[in-house]
């Protein structure tokens, strides 16, 4: 049997447009899978978001669910010579304070020679042994013919010697410069000498020569009028629950620099954690009316109209924040001035908060966090919203939902995609047998037509 490679050409049929019909035909059986595709992954994006604004408002449940929030102080500070940070055991109240030295590090510098690198006449001492003003010696090992360069490099090798070393040139020659790592008078380097072997000390040229210094001194301050000396500029505990730093002035002989420090409430922390709770739902619930929306003009739904998961996160967070809580003198939002609304938002008296904050934050911090973890509001909507977006949550459940269905969607799409192939192959193997018995049987009818034709002529028949 004759093969013809193009549709249609044999016959004379329309067969590449009849295929073509039947190709978009099968394959429109595709489209339903498609679209519901594109509908599970619009879903996986709408609890994406979902998730995310669940998120942002566990952020903010969190920062109540901390008791340091309403026990926070802040220090202010009025004067340049100080300034102030608190911790959580510090107390309200006014500090003034005056500083008249401030801590230093001791120096001290070798007498001078001409080269750096030159063997200083050391008298065969094998040690070189840091003095301080109130603290222990240190000893540190030396090599022979030692020099400026070999000292300086054995004292900063020894992390212990309590001082930085390093070689100036005066102008005139080298010295080999110390200082102190430490403020204060105790960590002062008052100075130093060479011992031998035998653990004497030696004389010599380099050692007996006047070094000049500059002793560390402690700073000198007042708290209240009460003297107060500290080896640092940092000071911890002089003020409870306050560390005073000490800012970096030039005192004149006998100036005291004055500065007040007043700690107190820091209500402003408050304020703005409680708001960002109340901002953070209320932006939950807009992200959720968003992805339950029904549009009745145009009969458009969103993605998770009626979804049961969204249900489940909407009662969960409605019955913790209507249930309150027991035992303490505030148990609803409403004693704080936080009213649930008809549309389900939250909505703050910002006054009636202000109030509480300052004047009752203890009142605050048992309402929100409790005695422990799980004991306050914060702590119940933080436990909700964690099991919500836990691995076996109803949010995680919902998207592995999804994502699973997509990936049957994708098998299924697989599955009548091969079976549309293969049924569009058997029709065009099909049209291909039809076009050549088609053509052969044209062949025939004109081979028959022309015999016809013949007989007349020879019968007479025709002319």
């Amino acid at each position: 049997m004759a093969t013809i490679t193009s549709l249609g050409v044999g016959s004379g049929l329309d067969l590449t447009g009849l295929l073509d019909q039947l190709q978009d035909a099968e394959r429109g059986k595709l489209a339903p899978i498609t679209q519901q595709k594109t509908d599970q992954q619009a879903k996986i994006s709408a609890y994406g978001q979902l998730q995310t604004s669940l998120n942002t408002f566990q952020d903010a449940v969190a920062k109540l669910n901390d008791p340091k929030l309403y026990q926070s102080l802040s220090a202010n500070v009025r004067g340049d010579s100080v300034t102030a940070t608190t911790t959580a055991d510090a107390l309200p109240g006014s500090y003034r304070v005056g500083i008249s030295q401030l801590a230093t590090a001791g120096t001290l510098a070798s007498s001078r020679v001409n080269e750096k690198d030159q063997a200083l006449d050391l008298q065969g001492a094998t040690s070189l042994t840091l003095n301080f003003g109130g603290s222990d010696p240190v000893s540190i090992a030396i090599a022979p013919g030692s020099t400026l360069n070999s000292l300086r490099d054995a004292i900063n090798a020894d992390k212990a010697s309590g001082v930085n070393a390093t070689i100036i040139n005066d102008g005139a020659g080298f010295r080999l410069a110390l200082s102190s790592k430490a403020t204060g008078a105790d960590a002062s380097i008052d100075s130093f000498n060479f011992v031998n072997a035998e653990g004497a000390g030696v004389a010599g040229p380099f050692v007996e020569d006047a070094v000049t210094k500059q002793v560390g001194k402690d700073a000198a301050l007042t708290v209240n009028g009460i003297a107060i000396s500290s080896a640092k500029n940092q000071i911890e505990g002089a003020i409870q629950g306050v560390t005073l730093n000490l800012a970096e002035l030039s005192f004149a002989e006998g100036e005291t620099a004055t500065s007040t420090v007043t700690i107190e409430r820091d209500t402003l922390k408050q304020r703005e954690a409680i708001g960002g709770f109340v901002k953070a739902f209320n932006d939950l619930k807009g992200t959720i009316g968003k992805l339950t929306a029904f549009d009745s003009k145009t009969g458009t739904a969103a993605e998770l109209l009626g979804d049961n998961a969204v249900r489940t996160v909407e009662s969960r967070l409605r019955s913790v924040l209507t249930g309150g809580v027991e035992g303490g003198e505030l148990s609803t939002l409403s004693q704080l001035g936080i009213s649930l609304q008809r549309d389900g938002k939250l909505k703050a008296d910002d006054a009636k908060l202000s109030d509480l904050v300052a004047n009752n934050p203890q009142a605050l911090s048992a309402f929100f966090a409790g005695d422990k973890k799980d004991a306050g509001l914060a702590g119940k909507l933080g436990a909700s919203i964690e099991q919500m977006l836990g691995n076996n949550g109803v949010v995680k459940g919902a998207i592995t939902g999804a994502e699973n269905r997509v990936k049957s969607l994708d098998t299924r799409f697989e599955r009548m995609e091969k079976s549309i192939d293969d049924t569009l192959s058997r029709y065009r193997k099909q049209f291909s047998q039809l076009d050549v018995m088609v053509s052969q049987m044209n062949s025939m009818s004109s081979y028959l037509t022309q015999q016809f034709d013949a007989m007349d002529y020879q019968l007479g028949r025709k002319k």
